[in-house]
C-alpha cells in the first residue's frame, strides 16, 4: 500500500513545475530524515556565517540611502562654519608708496579739517575723534600727526559750491482762470546781510526775487537761474540741475521764488544772462534793466494785471546743508505772514569743493581715484586680522571711518554710481586677500546695479577699471567652482549657502555685461563656468582615483579601491542633484547635474569595464564578493539617473555593465546558500528554545532565519538584474535555495526538540509550542522573501502577479512548511488524546441523577486549563491549528463513546448533546476562537445527526431516513441519468395516481454496453402506508432511453400524503436473467408537493400536470446515518425496516 501511494505522490509532483522541498530534501543520495544534510565547507569558510551576513548588512544599509531621489534636507548634515577659501594678498589693489601714502593721509586730513555742512545723527562729528582715527589707520607718530595737521591748516582752503537739484513741486495755488497755473523757479546764492536781523513785533517781510519791486538797492542775488515754465500744472515737474559757486559756508543762504508766469516778455531768458555779469554791481544794475525792460513793453497798465504770480519761496542756509547731501520735500513759505501760499518743493542739495590745495589734486589725482585709495586702506584697517570669523565679516565700518568716507565722497561731488562702483571695486579686490561674506558683495553689487539703471554712464577709465575688477572677481570665483568640493562641501549648510551668494554674485556680473562698451569677459559667463565644472569635475576624480584605486596595482587589490570610488561618486551625484544641480540651474543657468553625471559616470564606465575584463581570468571567491559589491553600486548610479523624469539609461556608458559581471553574481549567489545554511545552523546550536521575550513568542533561530530571508529579499531588489531571461534563472535558483534552507531550518529544529531532555514528558509541550510558532514565522518570512524575488517579464509580465516557476516554488514550500505544522501540532495534541477520551469517558458512565453540567464540569475545567497554556504559548494561526485539532479530537472521543453505548436512555444522548454545545461555545470564545461555520462542520454534522437520531423513536428515525432522501441532491446530476414521471392525486377516488414517462442517460450495466431497465414505484414511510405495496413497470430490454407511458393507482388517505416524510420512491434496476438485478439509481418525490394533496381540486382532472424530471442518484452518507442508526435498535419495525433496506444494498454493489 505505501509503495502505491509512493507512486502516485511522484507522478502528482512531476505535473508541477517545482517540486516539493521536503521530499526533494528527503530523497537525496546519502541523506536521512533525522539528519539534515549539513552545507559545503568549500564555499566560503565555514564559520557560523555572521561574518558574511554582516558583510551582507553593510552592503544593504549602503543602499538604504540611494532609495529614490535625494532631498537637501537628507544631505545638509551640518552647520559647522564653512572652509577657509584661499586668499592672495598679490591679488589686491596695487601696494602704494610711502610718498602716496603721505598724499593720501594729506588728502584725508584735509577732508576732515575742511568739512562744510551739517553733520548727521550717525556720523561723528568731534573732530578731534575723527584726526585721531586718521592717525591709527595710516599709523603715524602723534609728532608726525601733528606736524601733519599744521600743514594741512595752513594750505589754502578748498572752493565750495552748491549743487542743487530741482526736482519737482506738489500742490501749488491755482492762480489763472482755468484752474491751473504756469510755474517756474528762480533760485540764486544771497550773501551774508550784516548781522542777523533780531525778531520783532512788525511784519517780518523777506526776500523775493520780485517783478516790479519798488524798492531801491541793488538786488543782493550773486546769480540767478530759473527753469522752463511748465505750463498749466500744480505739480510740475522739472529735475533741472544748477552749480552755485559758495563764498561763505557759515553765512550764504540758497533762496528759490516759485512764480506764476503771466506775461509775454521772456523773464526767463533774459535771467539766464545774469550768468555772464561779473561782479555783483554790474549784476544788480542788470537785474533792474530787465525789471524796466519787462514793465515798458508790457502791456499793463499801472495796477500791472500782468505781473507774474507769487506762488513761494524758500530760504535754506548752506550750513544747513548736511555734509552728505540731501534729497528732500521743502514747504513753500510767504515773502510776508500776509500772503497766501501752499504747497511743497523736492530738492536735491550737495555740498562739494572745486579746487583743493593738496598734493593729489595738484598732481592731477581725481577724487574717484582718491576716493578708492583711501576706501582700500580703511577697509584694510577696520578688518582686523584679529577677527574670530572673517568670512562673516560685511564690511561694516565704524563710525569715524564711515564719516570720513562720507566727507570724501561728497567734497570730491562723486555720484551714487561712482561710490556703488568703488566699493565694489574695492571689496571684490579686499575679498581676495581676506574673505568677506558674499552677501555683502552682492548687496554691494546690487547697489551698484540700481544706481545704474538710473545714472548715465561711467567715464571710460572708470569704465575699464570696473571691467577690471568683474574680470578679476569672476576668475576668482571660477577657481573656487573648480575645487567646488573642497569649498562649498554639500553636507554643509553654511558653505551651500555661501556657494548660492557666490552664484549670485557671478549672476549679477552676466548682468552687466551688455552695458560696458568695453566688455571684461571674452565668453559668456555661464560658459565659463561650465567648463570650471567639467575640469574640477576630472581633477577630483583623478585625485580619487590616485589615492584609492591607483593603475599600477594588481586588479584584486585594484577592486577595493574602485568599490569606494564608485562609491564616492554616487555620494557626489546625489550632492550634485540634490544640492547644486537647483543652485546652479536657477541663477546661472547651468544643468551642473546632467554635466557632471555624464562626464563622472563615463568615467567610472571605463574604469570598470577594463578591470572586469582583467579580473574574468581570475575569479575567486574574494573577487566574486568585491565584484558583486561594484555592480551593486553602478546599477544605484544607473537607477540614479532613470529615476529623474525624462532620463533614458540607454545612452549611458554604464548600458550593458551588468553582463561581465554575470560570473560573479552566480558565485556570489552560490555562497550566500551556503552561509545561509552555516548561519541557521548556528542560530539553532545556540536557541534554548524559549521565547525572545514577552513580547514574542518565537525563539531566537526564527528570528535570525526571518532576518537572513528578509535580507536576501533586499539583496535581490537591490541586484534588479536588467536582463530578464538571466533574471530569470538567477531568480528561480535564488528562490529554490531559499526554499532549501527553510526546510533545511525546520529539519534542524525537529532534530533539536527530539533532543530534547523531557522529550517524552509533558514538559515538551513549552518547546513544541516554541517550535510550531518558528515554523509559522518561517512560512510568513519565506513566503515574503519569495514573493520579493519577482524579476521583470518583458512587456507581457503582469505586475504583482508571480513568474510561474517562483509561483511553483511559494506554492511547494508553503505546502511543506504546513505540513509540518500540521505534523507538530499533531505531536502537541497527541499528549492530550488519553486525557480527553478520560474526560469523555467520565461523561458516559456518569449516572443520569446528576446535572449535566456537573458530568461535563471535569472536562471544561482541563480544557480551560490546557486552552489557557496554548493561547499564552501560541501565535494566532498556530491556536488555530491546534484548536482544530483538539476539536477533531474531542468529536472523534465522543462518536467512539456514543458506538460503545447501545440501548442506553435517551438522558445519555441529551447529556452528550448538552457537551457538544458548551464545548462549541468554549472552541468559539465569543468570535475570539474558531468560527462556528468551522466548528459546526465535518464530523461535527455527524456527531449532531447521531445525537438527534438517538433521541428519536423507530418510527421517527424512519421518516428522518425519507427525508434525507428528498433532501439528498445529485452532485453530478447527469451521471445516473434522469427519469420523467408525472404524479396528482384524485381525491374522489381517494388513491395517488403515478404514471412513470421515460428515463434517459441510464448507466449502461450489462456487458454489451446497455441495460434492461425497469422502475419500481413504491410509497414510503411503510407504517404510513402499511396496505399499499409496491408496484414496477415492464422490462425495456437493451436501451438506456426507455419510455413507459405507466400509469400505477395507490389507494392510500390524503391525509397520509400529508405527514411528514411521505413520498413516493422510484428505484431503477437492471433486470439480469441469470443473476441478482442491478442498481441503476433511485429519486423520490414528496407527496405533500403533488397537486390534489395540499389541496382538493376545483373542477377538471389532476391528470393534465406538467411532467416532473428526476435525477437518479445514489443513497449518501447522510442518509445511511439513519440506517445505522436503526440497525442498534432490536424492535420488530426496525429489524425488518433493516432487513429489507439491506436486500437493496446487495443490488448495488455493483456500482460502477
Amino acid at each position: 500500500m505505501s509503495t502505491l501511494l509512493d507512486i502516485k505522490s511522484s507522478v502528482l509532483r512531476q505535473v508541477q513545475v517545482c517540486p516539493s522541498f521536503r521530499r526533494r530534501t528527503e530523497e537525496e543520495p546519502g541523506s536521512t530524515s533525522a539528519d539534515p544534510q549539513e552545507p559545503p565547507t568549500g564555499a566560503w569558510k565555514p564559520g557560523d556565517g555572521v561574518e558574511f551576513f554582516s558583510q551582507m548588512r553593510r552592503i544593504l544599509k549602503k543602499g538604504e540611502g540611494r532609495q529614490g531621489l535625494p532631498c537637501p534636507e537628507v544631505l545638509l548634515r551640518s552647520g559647522s562654519p564653512a572652509p577657509a577659501e584661499p586668499v592672495d594678498p598679490n591679488r589686491g589693489l596695487r601696494a602704494l608708496t610711502q610718498e602716496e601714502v603721505e598724499m593720501l593721509y594729506e588728502e584725508a586730513l584735509y577732508t576732515v579739517l575742511h568739512r562744510a555742512g551739517t553733520m548727521g545723527p550717525e556720523q561723528v562729528n568731534d573732530q578731534e575723534a575723527l584726526l585721531s582715527y586718521l592717525q591709527q589707520v595710516f599709523s603715524t607718530s602723534p609728532e608726525e600727526h601733528a606736524e601733519a595737521v599744521e600743514r594741512v591748516k595752513k594750505a589754502k582752503a578748498p572752493t565750495y559750491a552748491l549743487k542743487v537739484s530741482v526736482m519737482r513741486a506738489k500742490n501749488l495755488l491755482a492762480k489763472d482762470p482755468n484752474g491751473f497755473s504756469d510755474p517756474y523757479c528762480m533760485l540764486g546764492i544771497l550773501p551774508a546781510s550784516g548781522t542777523p536781523r533780531e525778531p520783532g513785533s512788525h511784519k517780518e517781510q523777506r526776500f523775493s526775487f520780485r517783478k516790479g519791486s519798488k524798492r531801491g538797492g541793488p538786488l543782493p542775488a550773486k546769480c540767478i537761474q530759473v527753469t522752463e515754465v511748465k505750463s498749466s500744472t500744480l505739480n510740475p515737474v522739472w529735475k533741472e540741475h544748477f552749480l552755485f559757486e559758495i563764498e561763505d559756508v557759515s553765512t550764504d543762504q540758497l533762496h528759490l521764488d516759485i512764480w506764476d508766469h503771466d506775461d509775454d516778455v521772456s523773464l526767463v531768458e533774459a535771467c539766464r544772462k545774469l550768468n555772464e555779469v561779473i561782479g555783483l554791481k554790474g549784476m544788480s544794475r542788470y537785474f533792474k534793466q530787465i525789471v524796466k525792460s519787462a514793465r515798458a513793453n508790457g502791456t499793463a497798465g499801472p495796477t500791472e494785471d500782468h505781473t507774474d504770480d507769487f506762488l513761494g519761496c524758500l530760504n535754506i542756509p548752506i550750513r544747513e546743508v548736511p555734509v552728505a547731501g540731501e534729497d528732500r520735500w521743502f514747504k513753500l513759505e510767504p515773502r510776508s505772514s500776509a500772503s497766501r501760499v501752499q504747497g511743497d518743493c523736492q530738492l536735491v542739495l550737495k555740498l562739494i569743493t572745486t579746487q583743493r590745495d593738496t598734493a593729489m589734486s595738484q598732481r592731477g589725482r581725481s577724487g574717484f581715484l582718491s576716493y578708492l585709495l583711501l576706501l582700500s586702506r580703511l577697509l584694510q584697517f577696520e578688518h582686523r586680522t584679529d577677527e574670530p570669523n572673517s568670512s562673516s565679516w560685511r564690511g561694516e565700518l565704524s563710525g569715524p571711518a564711515a564719516t570720513v568716507l562720507c566727507l570724501h565722497g561728497a567734497q570730491s561731488n562723486l555720484s551714487a554710481l561712482q561710490l556703488a562702483v568703488l566699493h565694489w571695486q574695492v571689496s571684490s579686490r579686499h575679498h581676495q586677500t581676506r574673505t568677506l561674506d558674499y552677501g555683502y558683495l552682492l548687496g554691494l553689487l546690487e547697489d551698484m546695479q540700481a544706481h545704474w539703471e538710473e545714472s548715465a554712464s561711467l567715464p571710460q577709465e572708470q569704465e575699464e577699471s570696473l571691467a577690471d575688477s568683474f574680470s578679476a572677481f569672476s576668475e576668482f570665483g571660477l577657481r573656487l567652482l573648480r575645487q567646488l568640493r573642497d569649498y562649498f562641501p554639500a553636507t554643509n549648510s553654511t558653505a551651500v549657502y555661501r556657494l548660492e551668494l557666490l552664484l549670485k554674485c557671478l549672476g549679477k556680473l552676466q548682468l552687466f555685461q551688455p552695458a560696458f562698451e568695453i566688455c571684461p569677459f571674452e565668453t559668456e559667463l555661464n560658459m565659463d563656468i561650465a567648463a570650471a565644472l567639467k575640469r574640477g569635475n576630472r581633477e577630483w576624480y583623478d585625485r580619487l582615483l590616485n589615492s584609492k584605486s591607483p593603475r599600477e596595482q594588481p586588479g584584486p587589490q585594484r577592486l577595493v579601491g574602485l568599490v569606494e570610488l564608485a562609491d564616492a561618486v554616487y555620494e557626489d551625484l546625489q550632492s550634485c542633484y540634490g544640492i547644486y544641480a537647483s543652485l546652479f540651474h536657477s541663477i546661472v543657468k547651468v544643468d551642473f547635474f546632467t554635466l557632471t553625471f555624464r562626464q563622472l559616470e563615463r568615467l567610472v564606465a571605463e574604469e570598470a569595464w577594463v578591470l572586469t575584463e582583467e579580473l574574468s581570468t581570475k575569479m575567486t571567491l574574494e573577487v566574486a564578493s568585491g565584484l558583486f559589491e561594484l555592480y551593486l553600486t553602478l546599477a544605484d548610479i544607473q537607477c540614479f539617473w532613470s529615476s529623474i523624469p525624462g532620463r533614458d539609461s540607454r545612452s549611458l556608458a554604464l548600458a550593458g555593465i551588468h553582463a561581465p559581471f554575470l560570473p560573479a553574481v552566480k558565485l556570489w549567489l552560490q555562497v550566500l546558500r551556503d552561509q545561509t545554511k552555516w548561519r541557521l545552523q548556528g542560530a539553532v546550536d545556540v536557541d534554548t528554545l524559549e521565547p525572545m521575550d514577552a513580547s514574542s513568542k518565537h525563539s531566537s533561530s526564527a528570528a535570525t532565519a526571518s532576518l537572513c530571508f528578509s535580507h536576501i529579499q533586499e539583496l535581490w531588489a537591490r541586484l534588479a538584474w536588467p536582463d530578464p531571461s538571466q533574471a530569470q534563472g538567477l531568480g528561480t535558483q535564488l528562490g529554490q535555495d531559499l526554499c532549501e534552507a527553510a526546510l533545511f531550518y525546520t529539519q534542524l529544529l525537529r532534530k533539536k526538540v527530539d533532543a530534547q531532555p523531557g522529550a517524552a514528558g509533558e514538559a515538551v509541550s513549552e518547546p513544541l509550542c516554541v517550535v510550531l510558532n518558528n515554523v509559522e514565522l518561517l512560512r510568513k518570512a519565506a513566503r515574503q522573501a519569495l514573493r520579493g524575488l519577482a524579476w521583470p517579464e518583458g512587456a507581457a509580465g503582469l505586475e504583482g502577479v508571480l513568474p510561474r516557476p517562483l509561483l511553483s516554488c511559494t506554492q511547494a514550500l508553503d505546502e511543506d512548511l504546513q505540513q509540518e505544522a500540521h505534523t507538530v501540532t499533531a505531536h502537541l495534541t497527541s499528549k492530550m488524546v488519553g486525557d480527553i477520551r478520560k474526560y469523555v469517558q467520565h461523561i458516559s458512565l456518569s449516572p443520569d441523577s446528576i446535572q449535566n453540567d456537573e458530568a461535563v464540569a471535569p472536562l471544561m475545567k482541563y480544557l480551560d486549563e490546557k486552552l489557557a497554556l496554548l493561547n499564552a504559548s501560541l501565535v494566532k494561526e498556530n491556536l488555530s491549528r491546534v484548536l482544530e485539532a483538539l476539536w477533531e479530537l474531542l468529536l472523534q472521543a465522543i462518536l467512539q463513546a456514543l458506538g460503545a453505548n447501545r440501548d442506553v436512555s435517551a438522558d445519555f444522548y441529551g447529556r452528550f448533546h448538552f457537551t457538544l454545545e458548551a464545548l462549541v461555545s468554549v472552541f468559539h470564545a465569543e468570535g475570539q476562537g474558531l468560527p462556528l461555520e468551522s466548528l459546526r462542520d465535518g464530523s461535527y454534522k455527524r456527531l449532531e445527526e447521531e445525537l438527534r437520531l438517538h433521541k428519536c423513536s423507530t418510527r421517527e428515525c424512519i421518516e428522518q431516513y425519507y427525508l434525507d432522501k428528498l433532501k439528498q441532491k445529485s452532485l453530478e446530476q447527469n451521471r445516473f441519468g434522469r427519469l420523467s414521471v408525472r404524479c396528482h392525486y384524485e381525491a374522489a377516488e381517494q388513491r395517488l395516481a403515478v404514471e412513470v414517462l421515460h428515463a434517459a442517460d441510464l448507466l449502461p450495466l450489462d456487458a454489451n454496453g446497455l441495460s434492461d431497465p425497469f422502475v419500481i414505484v413504491e410509497l414510503g414511510p411503510p407504517h404510513l402506508f402499511p396496505l399499499v405495496r409496491s408496484q414496477r413497470t415492464q422490462v425495456k430490454s437493451r436501451t438506456l432511453h426507455p419510455v413507459y407511458d405507466e400509469l400505477f393507482y395507490f389507494s392510500v388517505p390524503a391525509e397520509a400524503c400529508r405527514r411528514r416524510g411521505a413520498c413516493v420512491l422510484f428505484t431503477v434496476m437492471d433486470h439480469d436473467w441469470l443473476s441478482t438485478n442491478d442498481f441503476a439509481g433511485e429519486a423520490a418525490l414528496g407527496l405533500g408537493s403533488i397537486g390534489g394533496v395540499a389541496r382538493p381540486p376545483v373542477g377538471g382532472s389532476m391528470r393534465a400536470g406538467q411532467p416532473i424530471t428526476l435525477h437518479l442518484r445514489r443513497p449518501r452518507a447522510q442518509v445511511r446515518s439513519a440506517l445505522r442508526m436503526l440497525e442498534g435498535r432490536a424492535n420488530k419495525e426496525a429489524q425488518e425496516f433493516v432487513k429489507r433496506l439491506k436486500e437493496l444494498e446487495k443490488c448495488m454493489e455493483a456500482d460502477p
